[in-house]
C-alpha cells in the first residue's frame, strides 16, 4: 500500500494550515462566497443543497483499517454518524460545518489522507480495479501505475485548472472492473506478442449529457513511454479544449470533433516536443513505488477449503453471500470479499461509523489490514483466508452488512440526486429504495441473475445511468418528477451505452415498469442468459412493448 514521503507530508500539512486561514478569512466575512469557492474546490468541499459536503480521496480505492476507523471517527464528531462511498471510490461527508472543515483535514492528515484534487477542473482521484493485486486475471497489479499517475498529477502546475475536470482509470485484468472506456483516459496493461508489459490507451470516454465510449489512442504503449505520452495527452486537451461552453468542454468533445486519427496526429507532434527524460521517472523510481504494493505475506501450502463447503452446506444464506459475494483469488486458499453496501432502507453507497469500524477490525483480522472501496459503491476485503469466510460473514452479519447482492438486481448505483445535490432534477434515492424493496426477496433476485441498474438525478450522470443493463434518469417538467428509462448499457469490458426507451414514467410507474420488464425477461431468456444477453438478442422493441403496455 502507498505510504507518505517527506514531500507528501509536507505538502499535506501545508494545505491544512493555508485552508485553515482561508476558512477564517471567510467566516469573518473578509472574502466573499464566490472568492471562497475556487478555494474550497482546491480543497474537496462543495456547497451542496442543504450544506456543505467534504470529498475524501481514496487513492485507487485502497485504504487500511487505520484509516477507516479514522473516517468513522470523523462521521461521528463531525458529521451525522455515517460517510457515502462515491462511483469514483471516495469517500464523502454529507453534513461537515464549515469551522470545523479544517479540523477533519488535520484529522484526516494525521492518518495520510486528505481531499486534494477530488473536485474542481484537474485531473481527479485515479481509479482502479478493486480487485487489484489479489485476482489471478490481471497481468500485473495496476495500482503502482495508479500511484505514478497520482504523484505525476497532483498539483501539477499546468494541469490545475484545464477546461473540465478530467478522470483517469487504470486496469491490469480484461474483466474491466473499473470502466475504463468511460473514463477521459482509460489505460489497460496488457503484454504484446514479445511478451512485453504495456498499456493500451483510450481516450475521450464519459458520460453525462453527452455520453461517449471511449476509443483507442494506443494500441500499445511502452512502459518508459506512459508519463511523457499522458502529459502530450494533457498537453493537447488543455490547450485545444473548449472554455467558452462547459457543456462541450471535456476531451470528449474534443476527440469526437477532431477525429481520432487527427487528434492522435496532434498528440504525437507535441509528444516530439518534449523532453521525454525530464518527465518520465528511472527504473529505480518504479521499483520503489511498485515495493509499496508488494504482495502480503500469504500462506503457503494451502488447498481449497474442506471446511468452506460444509459451513455453505449447513447454512444457505452463507452460501448464497459466498455464491454472490465471494470472488477468486490469484493465491491457492484464499478469496475476495465483497461487502455490500446496498440495504434496502438505505442510500446506496451509505456506511455508518459504527460499520466502519467493523469492516476495520475484519481487515486487521483476515485481510492484512487492506480495505477497497469499489466504483459500485461497496466496500472489499481483498485477502481473506477461505477458511476465514465463514468467521467473517458472522461479524459481517452482526453489523447488518450481510447483504447477498453483489451484482444482482438491488446492487444498485445511484447518486444523492436532489436530497442532497443542488444540481439534481429529481430525487433518486426513494427511487433506488422502492426498487430493493419490490425485489428483495433473495430468491427472486438469483433468479433474475446478473443485472445492473444505475440512477442518476440529473444529466451530469453521477450514477452512471447511461451504461447500466437499465438506466434511470431522473428529470423534472412543470415541477413534477419524472424518470427516463435506458437500456442495453454495459460497464463492463464490452461498455455500451443504453439506448432511450421513450417518455418518461412517475416514480411509482417506474418500479412496476420495471417489474413486467423482468418478468418478461425471465419468460423469455434461455438457459443462462443474462438479462443484457437476453436484451441483445431480442432488441429494443419487445421490451419496449412491455414497459408501455398502458401507454
Amino acid at each position: 500500500m502507498y505510504r507518505y514521503d517527506e514531500f507528501d507530508h509536507d505538502v499535506v500539512q501545508s494545505r491544512v494550515k493555508q485552508f485553515g486561514g482561508q476558512v477564517k478569512r471567510r467566516l469573518e466575512g473578509a472574502i466573499t462566497e464566490d472568492q471562497f469557492k475556487p478555494l474550497r474546490l482546491q480543497n474537496g468541499l462543495y456547497l451542496q443543497l442543504h450544506a456543505y459536503m467534504l470529498r475524501v480521496a481514496v487513492p485507487y480505492g485502497t485504504l487500511n483499517a487505520k484509516q477507516m476507523r479514522q473516517l468513522a471517527m470523523i462521521a461521528e464528531k463531525y458529521d451525522r454518524g455515517y460517510g457515502h462511498i462515491t462511483t469514483r471510490q471516495n469517500m464523502q461527508f454529507n453534513w461537515p460545518q464549515l469551522p470545523e472543515v479544517p479540523a477533519i483535514l488535520q484529522d484526516l492528515a494525521d492518518v495520510e489522507m486528505h481531499c486534494f484534487q477530488t473536485s474542481g477542473n484537474c485531473i481527479r482521484n485515479v481509479t482502479s480495479d478493486p480487485y487489484a493485486g489479489a485476482t489471478a486475471e490481471e497481468v500485473e497489479d495496476p495500482r503502482p501505475i495508479a500511484e505514478l499517475l497520482r504523484q505525476w498529477s497532483t498539483m501539477h502546475p499546468e494541469f490545475a485548472f484545464l477546461p473540465r475536470k478530467f478522470k483517469i482509470a487504470v486496469t491490469g485484468s480484461s474483466s474491466d472492473r473499473a470502466v475504463i472506456k468511460a473514463h477521459d483516459i482509460g489505460i489497460e496493461v496488457i503484454k504484446n506478442d514479445k511478451g512485453e508489459v504495456g498499456y493500451h490507451i483510450l481516450v475521450g470516454g464519459g458520460l453525462g449529457r453527452t455520453p461517449i465510449i471511449g476509443v483507442t489512442l494506443q494500441e500499445f504503449l511502452p512502459r518508459e513511454e506512459l508519463l511523457p505520452y499522458l502529459e502530450a495527452v494533457m498537453r493537447v486537451y488543455n490547450r485545444y479544449g473548449r472554455r467558452d461552453n462547459k457543456y462541450k468542454a471535456r476531451i470528449k468533445i474534443l476527440v469526437t470533433e477532431t477525429g481520432i486519427d487527427a487528434f492522435k496526429q496532434i498528440v504525437e507532434a507535441e509528444y516530439a516536443t518534449l523532453e521525454r527524460s525530464e518527465i518520465a521517472v528511472s527504473a529505480d523510481e518504479v521499483s520503489r513505488i511498485e515495493a509499496y504494493f508488494a504482495a502480503p505475506q500469504f500462506e503457503t501450502g494451502l488447498a481449497a477449503s474442506k471446511s468452506l463447503e460444509q459451513q455453505k452446506s449447513d447454512d444457505e444464506d452463507f452460501k448464497n453471500w459466498v455464491d454472490n459475494n465471494v470472488a477468486l483469488h490469484k493465491q491457492p486458499g484464499y478469496a475476495i470479499a465483497n461487502i455490500s453496501l446496498k440495504p434496502v432502507d438505505r442510500a446506496p453507497g451509505d456506511i455508518t461509523a459504527d460499520q466502519m469500524r467493523a469492516v476495520a477490525d475484519l481487515a486487521d483480522e483476515y485481510s492484512f489490514s487492506e480495505i477497497r472501496t469499489t466504483h459500485q459503491q461497496n466496500l472489499v476485503l481483498p485477502h481473506v483466508k477461505q477458511d476465514d469466510l465463514y468467521a467473517v460473514y458472522q461479524d459481517l452479519k452482526a453489523a447488518s452488512l450481510e447483504g447477498d447482492n453483489i451484482g444482482l438486481i438491488t446492487d444498485i448505483i445511484c447518486c444523492p440526486g436532489m436530497d442532497y445535490c443542488a444540481l439534481a432534477t429529481a430525487r433518486s434515492i426513494p427511487l433506488s429504495q422502492a426498487i430493493s424493496e419490490r425485489f428483495s426477496d433473495p430468491k427472486r433476485q438469483r433468479a433474475i441473475g446478473e443485472m445492473s441498474i444505475k440512477i442518476s438525478g440529473c444529466i451530469n450522470a453521477c450514477g452512471h445511468h447511461h451504461v447500466g443493463n437499465i438506466g434511470i434518469l431522473g428529470l423534472e417538467k412543470a415541477g413534477v418528477e419524472f424518470y427516463q428509462i435506458k437500456l442495453g448499457g454495459d460497464s463492463s469490458e464490452n461498455a455500451a451505452i443504453g439506448k432511450v426507451t421513450g417518455p418518461g414514467f412517475s416514480h411509482d410507474e417506474t418500479v412496476d415498469a420495471i417489474e413486467r420488464m423482468v418478468d418478461f425477461y425471465l419468460d423469455q431468456k434461455s438457459e443462462g442468459e443474462r438479462f443484457i444477453d437476453t436484451y441483445k438478442r431480442l432488441g429494443m422493441a419487445p421490451f419496449k412493448e412491455v414497459l408501455y403496455v398502458d401507454a
